[in-house]
């Protein structure tokens, strides 16, 4: 099965292999850097579902190819939600995350500490023949940090705090964050539908 991962982000493509690779699942993995150019799609929709359904469809028309749709970003209770599913296009599409993280933490400077909560949102998407074939949401609650640490992963994830481990998710490694991430839980629960459909229909090549 050829699955077309729909997205530009370096890092949502490093979990995402991660996420499908020694499941037993016969994949052949493409990126859009492998097909031409094109314009990246709208993302009207006031969910993540609806942005993660939309991106799948588009990319599969273009190419032809099963794909996979996402859609993420960071919801911050003090802040009424946002960036939520403006999360990448928050502060403008060109703006460094480092500045990015540096306002979140800005406009938190004088929240109290219990309402410093905030979670990470992932929602995947999977289009074959025309067809939105699976959707899966998955959230990661954690706290906004006073200040980032960490290097590692991307995005918000220098500023936010997961309880649970006592660090930053940029201070996690990539086994840690993968097991316990919105990414890795929406990733894990698209794995287990290929899988039980893999099981049923062996063989199956639902490239288009």
């Amino acid at each position: 099965m050829k699955l077309l991962l729909a997205t530009t982000s370096e890092g949502k493509i490093r979990e995402q292999r991660k996420s499908l690779e020694n499941v037993g699942l016969e994949l052949d993995i493409i990126t859009l850097s492998e097909l031409s150019e094109l314009e990246p799609p709208e993302e009207p929709g006031p969910t993540f579902r609806d942005n993660a359904a939309a991106k799948a469809l588009y990319y599969h028309r273009a190419s032809g190819l099963a794909t996979l749709g996402e859609d993420s970003g960071l919801v911050v209770d003090f802040l009424d939600g946002e960036p939520g599913v403006h999360s990448a296009r928050w502060l403008g599409h060109d703006t460094t995350y480092d500045v990015k993280n540096a306002r979140v933490v800005e406009l938190l400077s004088e929240a109290p500490e219990a309402e410093r909560t905030a979670r990470y949102v992932s929602a995947v998407a999977l289009v074959e023949h025309q067809s939105v074939v699976f959707v899966s949401e998955a959230t990661c609650e954690g706290r906004i940090a006073h200040e980032p640490s960490g290097e590692g992963g991307f995005g918000y994830d220098p500023i936010f705090y997961y309880p649970p481990f006592g660090a930053t998710m940029g201070e996690l490694t990539a086994e840690q964050k993968n097991g316990v991430s919105h990414r890795g839980k929406a990733m894990a629960s698209l794995v287990d539908f290929l899988v039980s459909r893999q099981s049923r229909q062996p063989g199956i090549d639902t490239a288009t």
